[in-house]
């Protein structure tokens, strides 16, 4: 997504049941698979060992994201055969508010 197509307003349209399933997901996952955590100057990368059910949740969990979170550009790439990036761009506020978010969702020492 370009960045003059990002949404100027930082703020999730998830309503608290979702929200709460949403995060719980994105925990689950990280301390599951995450490999790293890191905040860049556009946003944030998140790193996970890779495998086809890892894929599929997080292209599930980025679907998500990319509608509630519209603001931000999500996208899932592979870093070679066995590590999947999850990154997360914004400009403005939203930089800040994605260096804010997932902090829970990624082990503090992650495995590698």
């Amino acid at each position: 997504m370009a960045s003059d197509e990002l949404s100027a307003v930082v703020a999730c349209t998830l309503v608290d049941t979702e929200l709460k399933t949403q995060r719980e997901r994105w925990i689950d996952l990280g301390l599951n698979f995450g490999l790293d955590r890191e905040e860049t100057g556009d946003g944030l990368r998140l790193t996970y060992r890779s495998h086809p059910a890892v894929e599929r949740e997080l292209q599930e969990l980025v679907a998500v994201e990319s509608e509630c979170c519209s603001w931000a550009s999500w996208s899932v790439e592979h870093e070679g055969a066995d590590v999947l990036a999850l990154a997360a761009r914004s400009q403005g506020e939203g930089i800040a508010a994605l260096h804010g978010m997932f902090k829970e969702a990624m082990p503090a020492d992650p495995a590698v």
